[in-house]
């Protein structure tokens, strides 16, 4: 596993603190409107210690690998097959451009009304939030595939499933690894986001209830701990995708 991202990171992490620290101290601001570094810090620690954080983000987890996971296998299945039709591709893609751009949270009235509450509203909109960068990706991947790996195939007589995902895939994905690292990001920032709506539970629901609270040096500690959740699944979405490559024999880029 390569962690050459660790050091520069490390460096940005502190230069970010520093400037943090740099602007309450010289700002004069009031510690309750604008926590320092070292509030937050606390505010952390006693998070870790009485377990809430924790459990904020096996939940917080759950509920996006869930989502995510589910979406990337639907939208990735349907992306090969659109690919390989573009007459039906080609009535189906308006009405994909239409949906794409609305928010997921947009949803969110009907999205409890059909599944109430508890875990599967949140995860219905990491679904959405992940479904579309893929499936467009995908189908994008599948329509540039080279003409000559498909000639080759013929030749061999490798047809329907086997040329889908013996051929047409590996070629494709590192296209459809683009899509997947866009969706880890909107899924997360939807997860939260669909946490702070109505959810009673997870990082979402721990910001907004520390906001209640009037507690922002707690609003803070959520808000750090989305920023490096979010920097690590792309980070494990990325090992994955160099995984991959190394067994089909891609070479990274």
């Amino acid at each position: 596993m390569k962690l050459k991202f660790l050091a520069p990171a490390g460096i940005g992490f502190i230069l970010l603190i520093a400037v943090w620290q740099m602007v309450y101290t010289f700002g004069d601001y009031d510690a309750v409107l604008f926590p320092p570094p070292i509030a937050v810090g606390a505010a952390i620690l006693s998070l870790i210690q009485d377990g809430t954080l924790i459990t904020h983000i096996q939940v917080s987890l759950y509920r996006f690998l869930l989502g995510y996971l589910s979406a990337v296998v639907i939208a990735v299945g349907l992306g090969l097959l659109l690919g390989r039709l573009p007459l039906v591709w080609s009535i189906l893609d308006p009405i994909a451009q239409v949906i794409r751009p609305v928010s997921p949270i947009a949803w969110s009235p009907f999205i409890v009304l059909w599944f109430g509450i508890g875990d599967i509203p949140a995860i219905v909109i990491i679904f959405i939030a992940a479904f579309f960068p893929v499936l467009l990706s995908t189908v994008g991947a599948v329509r540039k595939v080279d003409a000559s790996y498909l000639k080759v195939a013929e030749n061999f007589e490798v047809k329907g499933v086997q040329l889908l995902f013996k051929v047409i895939f590996p070629a494709a994905f590192p296209f459809i690894a683009n899509g997947l690292h866009i969706a880890v990001g909107t899924a997360w920032i939807f997860l939260v986001a669909g946490e702070m709506v109505g959810a009673q539970s997870g990082l979402g629901y721990l910001i907004v209830d520390a906001r209640n609270s009037m507690r922002l040096d707690f609003v803070m500690a959520g808000i750090v701990f989305i920023g490096v959740l979010g920097l690590l699944l792309d980070k494990v979405v990325g090992l994955f995708e160099r995984w991959i490559n190394r067994q089909w024999g891609i070479r990274a880029t």
